[in-house]
């Protein structure tokens, strides 16, 4: 490790330091964090937690409601994507609000279009409802992601350096808010207008999922009040992207993605003959999906790679859009240290993400009503994960990053035990807040340590494309593994479940001892 990586190790906790002043926190840039991470916030929950127990109403059976959080990976592709973002313009809107303000109007509108899509559906319908809500789902973790992207780029434009530590605090804060909105919101909105889980009423989440849409408008207004950040346009061998360039680009991006959905479904059908004829249960059934991703990932870059060959777009463009940020991450930490810390990445989540699938759909199932889940899980639960986060990073600035992220392993993993605890006791309100605080604590707590250090692994030349290949390669492999979480309480029941989600979170201490060891962070 050189000189340079230590001290961009040491980075993130000087300036929380650095930038911890009231005059900070009231500076205008901190607060429009606040309000975009509001906005942030409110996607999510309505495609994980919030539609698990909507469906679950509905009648939808277990292992299909867990397979509908495969409509949040558009949040670990978003790598593949954020380049174009952040050169692309958007006919009119750019010219008229500028590149980063129209392409966050535009994820906006994307996502309250792909709620209301989702509002106009029953799930308990017959014919393509299910297809159809999946479609917006899909819709919605894409746009959202796309929306995070913009907003990443924003902050790190909008403001110095010794700002930026207090705007990702405010905008972790009214991403917090924007969860306690389109979660326990939701769940209260939803029981208030008479759905619960004998009388199911899609009115009542009709309206539900309306009135989330309508709180985007936060993110919206907020877009129409700033100002453009100012940024330098991106550069190729020293001329700008001419927009025949940006077209030919998009143009590649657009045919790989459908080379990706078409190799999807093609191969898709060959394991579903194979799941068929094995009966394959739900580990075997991972196994399958997983090479089916891993395929249609591989058509989809071959044939971005043949397009580019093709001189369907420049290549020099290409390279600098997707190669230059990859090929200086290994430049930087060689080979064998990146793979490994790549590895931490892809894993270090796993087991909280993989829990988090089914959790609410565990409570209902052991007779929690809705707002009985909305206080403790949405509410308590997301204050007790602001304390942690907040512990996580004093602890980080006193005793190091990778100590720090060494605890919070450890802490993820174990308190899933709990979880055995709860199935074990049935409907227990007092237990369920332990272990609430327990799981919450303990996410929040490894959060912030892993923030910090996926922000030091960031060369400031490539911050946007860079954090997003690493946040998404965070959730990659969880939300897969995740899909299958209902198939596998079906078939080992949840104490078998939580046990097993301690259990792949046990490498991951491994991992963060080997990453300590190859970084030799200075903090």
């Amino acid at each position: 490790m050189t000189a340079e990586s230590d001290k961009l190790l040491e980075t993130p906790a000087k300036a929380i330091v650095q930038s911890s002043g009231l005059s900070a926190l009231l500076h205008p840039r901190v607060l429009t964090m606040l309000f975009f991470g509001f906005s942030a916030g409110i996607p999510i929950l309505l495609i994980f937690s919030s539609l698990s127990l909507w469906l679950g109403e509905a009648g939808v059976e277990r292992k299909a409601v867990t397979f509908f959080s495969w409509a949040a990976l558009g949040y670990s592709f978003k790598f593949i994507w954020a380049p174009l973002v952040d050169q692309l313009p958007l006919p009119y809107l750019t010219a008229r609000f500028g590149r980063r303000r129209a392409w966050l109007l535009l994820s906006q509108f994307a996502v309250v279009a792909a709620i209301l899509l989702m509002a106009s559906v029953d799930p308990a319908g017959a014919g393509q409802s299910l297809t159809v809500m999946a479609l917006g789902a899909v819709l919605l973790g894409f746009s959202s992601a796309t929306q995070d992207i913009v907003i990443d780029a924003y902050r790190i434009e909008s403001a110095p350096v010794d700002l930026q530590a207090m705007m990702a605090s405010t905008y972790i804060a009214g991403y917090r808010i924007g969860m306690v909105v389109a979660g326990a919101g939701a769940l209260f909105l939803a029981d208030f207008l008479g759905s619960t889980k004998g009388a199911y009423s899609y009115g009542a989440w009709q309206m539900t999922y309306a009135a989330m849409a309508l709180t985007m408008l936060v993110g919206v207004l907020t877009t129409l009040r700033i100002d453009e950040p100012t940024a330098v346009q991106r550069h190729v061998d020293g001329a700008q992207l001419s927009n025949g360039e940006n077209a030919r680009m998009l143009l590649v991006f657009a045919l790989s993605v459908a080379a990706f959905i078409s190799a999807f479904i093609l191969v898709g059908h060959q394991t579903s003959g194979i799941k068929n004829w094995l009966g394959a249960g739900p580990l075997l059934g991972l196994l399958l999906e997983v090479i089916r991703l891993l395929s249609a990932v591989a058509v989809a870059f071959g044939a971005g790679y043949t397009l580019v060959r093709a001189g369907v777009a420049p290549s020099a463009v290409a390279q600098q859009t997707w190669l230059a940020p990859v090929r200086d991450f290994f430049s930087r930490y060689g080979m064998r240290t990146a793979w490994l810390v790549l590895s931490l990445i892809g894993l270090y989540r796993i087991s909280d993400i993989v829990l988090g699938v089914i959790s609410n759909v565990f409570y209902q199932d052991l007779g929690f009503t809705k707002p009985e889940i909305a206080t403790a899980v949405k509410t308590y639960g997301v204050l007790i994960g602001i304390a942690g986060s907040v512990l996580g990073g004093l602890v980080a600035s006193r005793y190091g990053v990778m100590r720090t992220l060494m605890w919070g392993a450890i802490l993820s993993a174990l308190t899933n035990l709990a979880f055995v605890a709860l199935a074990m006791a049935g409907h227990d309100l007092s237990l369920m807040y332990a272990v609430v605080s327990a799981d919450n604590l303990a996410a929040g707590f490894a959060s912030a340590a892993f923030v910090a250090f996926l922000s030091s692994l960031t060369n400031v030349q490539f911050t946007a494309v860079q954090y997003a290949i690493f946040s998404s390669l965070m959730t990659l492999l969880p939300k897969t593994l995740g899909g299958y979480a209902g198939g596998i309480v079906d078939t080992i029941n949840y104490p078998g479940f939580f046990i097993f989600t301690t259990l792949i979170g046990l490498p991951v201490i491994w991992l963060v001892y080997l990453a300590g060891r190859r970084l030799h962070p200075g903090s």
